[in-house]
């Protein structure tokens, strides 16, 4: 017996990009404004949460645990280390209940499903913009001055940006089915937080530990440690040494952006295969 042409579920994608893209600017727009409503101090508080830990951090590892190096601008490259986690933190554990969070919507709506885990980026995307503030401010008041290198860093932004959507798709698809995801990731990001040169720098350990450079190339592989470590060095310049100064060249310096490649492609499969049974699976 003939049943005709199989109805397909939502897809990810949707049948019209434009809408995928004004559906995304909606929700994360959205989200942006009802995040501060009612509140006295409104998006101050964007600003008051990374300045509150950059400040825990300074007078811990760098007054009384002296973590800094020799390096120029410590202060701002801890502020900005904080300010680029705070990104990854708000982008995926953000995103890991944004399908199950909008659950109503999903079930009775015919709509784009990646625009949920993707507003919850932008709007990550959003904070940051404002989180940056201080930190160009900091730089300019320490005695920092413009660079030809500044023009590196949006660029460093939009790759950062893609592989949090990338984690993003596959971290809030795979938590529809496995609940377990969100607890396991908290702990993935507290492990990123340590290992990644945030409160710590690369010349510290190599001056006190000269033959620990294995271990740095080692953690200069994961792609948030290689974001945070080049982006010091084309804001603050030749003291924070780069990403192919750190591998020593070659082939390695293409490892991260390859792990890139690799999570937004996979995270892009996972999250297009489960969208048209999203709704039942919730």
């Amino acid at each position: 017996m003939d049943l005709g042409t199989p109805i397909k579920g939502p897809s990810a994608l949707g049948t019209d990009r434009r809408r995928l893209a004004r559906l995304t600017w909606t929700l994360a727009y959205t989200d942006f404004k009802l995040r501060f409503f009612g509140s006295v101090l409104g998006y101050l508080w964007q600003l008051m949460q990374p300045l509150m830990l950059f400040g825990v951090l300074y007078v811990v590892f760098s007054l009384l645990l002296n973590f800094s190096g020799p390096e120029q601008y410590y202060p701002v490259s801890l502020l900005l280390g904080i300010v680029l986690f705070t990104f990854l933190n708000e982008s995926t554990a953000g995103a890991v209940r944004s399908i199950v969070a909008r659950e109503n919507l999903v079930r009775k709506i015919e709509f784009p499903r990646l625009a949920v885990p993707l507003a919850t980026v932008l709007m990550a995307l959003m904070n940051l913009g404002l989180n940056l503030v201080p930190v160009f401010v900091f730089l300019l008041a320490a005695g920092g001055a413009p660079r030809l290198s500044w023009l590196e860093f949006p660029l460093l932004i939009a790759i950062f940006a893609l592989f949090a959507a990338g984690l993003a798709m596959l971290l809030s698809s795979l938590f529809v089915r496995a609940r377990d995801v969100e607890p396991i990731w908290t702990v993935v990001l507290q492990m990123l937080f340590y290992a990644t040169p945030i409160f710590w720098t690369t010349q510290a350990v190599l001056e006190q530990h000269p033959n620990l450079g294995w271990a740095i190339k080692l953690l200069m592989l994961n792609p948030f440690a290689a974001i945070v470590q080049q982006s010091r060095h084309a804001v603050l310049g030749p003291p924070y040494p780069s990403i192919s100064q750190l591998l020593g060249g070659g082939w390695l310096v293409l490892v991260p952006l390859a792990i890139i490649a690799v999570v937004i492609v996979i995270g892009s499969v996972v999250f297009s295969r489960m969208a048209p049974k999203i709704a039942e699976e919730l």
